[in-house]
């Protein structure tokens, strides 16, 4: 069984499944509970994952083997996290959230190598933004390039007074493509974000507030609290209602999928279930919810 699920991985963790091979003997899961991340560290604080991109010598560059890391943690692992309330983002040293992708792995790159490469990226940035609980970035420093499209696909900016978001992509005679061409103008508008992205401006913490791109912008050491006590204060909400307003926000920016009808069909799968029923008795005895999640 171990060597089948091994097989079905190997395409989409080519990395990952290359650590796990020199685990010989031992079988997938035994594997897994030995192997550490490499370029992330991974904390459980409060019943919320905290998630350190963990290159500070690169800036917490994204290479491939980061996005390997990054797609495991959000496809698979987090979900074994028993009573998991949530998942903090941030970048480890002083300077940088994630300073843009590993530029070192695009020299070699024919077209169809970058439209994968694309794709692959815009894939996991998709199962990020389509998490079922809160997900927040604490921009510790420089979110430039993909470090600003990851910050982009979680559902809610921390910034740190020393946080810089920019799309610097035209500099280098490219574009970006982690889906910064896209979350830009849905947070900040068509105008702002051509003129951001056709100039390559950063922009400070303030400023991603005033337009939308972040939520808050605090003192760097205060901002990985702010995010935990959002997280908490969520947690306190009926957890499937917090599952299909996800569901249904992202369904907005689907060309696939009608919102109102994702709406609609959130509302019908809750009117039922057990945590209304809580929820509309609490309110009315005046007293706080107990959900179950049921």
């Amino acid at each position: 069984m171990a060597s089948i699920v091994i097989d079905r991985f190997s395409k989409d963790y080519p990395e990952f499944i290359a650590c796990l091979h020199t685990f010989e003997g031992l079988s997938y899961s035994e594997k897994r509970r030995l192997m550490d991340y490499k370029n992330i560290l991974l904390e459980i604080e409060d019943g919320i994952a905290i998630i350190t991109i963990n290159r500070p010598e690169a800036l917490n560059a994204l290479n491939r083997l980061t996005f390997s890391e990054l797609d495991l943690l959000f496809d698979q692992d987090l979900n074994q996290i028993q009573g998991l309330k949530g998942v903090i983002v941030t970048g480890a040293g002083e300077k940088a959230f994630v300073a843009g992708a590993d530029i070192t792995e695009f020299s070699s790159l024919d077209d169809a190598g970058a439209m994968e490469l694309s794709a692959r990226g815009q894939r996991i940035f998709d199962k990020i933004e389509q998490f079922h609980l809160p997900v927040i970035a604490a921009v510790n420093g420089f979110a430039l390039g993909g470090g600003c499209e990851l910050a982009m696909a979680c559902h809610i900016r921390v910034a740190s007074e020393s946080a810089r978001f920019g799309q610097p992509e035209v500099n280098l005679g490219i574009i970006p493509g982690y889906g910064g061409t896209q979350r830009l103008v849905q947070y900040i508008g068509k105008s702002k974000a051509l003129e951001l992205l056709l100039t390559a401006d950063m922009i400070d913490g303030q400023s991603a507030v005033v337009l939308g791109l972040a939520q808050y912008c605090l003192p760097k050491d205060e901002i990985i609290a702010k995010c935990k006590s959002i997280i908490l204060k969520i947690a306190k909400k009926g957890p499937l209602a917090v599952r299909e307003i996800i569901k249904a926000v992202n369904a907005y920016y689907q060309k696939d999928i009608d919102g109102f009808d994702a709406e609609v069909r959130g509302f019908g799968l809750l009117a039922n279930s057990n945590d209304f029923k809580e929820g509309a008795s609490a309110f009315i005895e005046k007293r706080k919810a107990n959900f179950k999640g049921s």
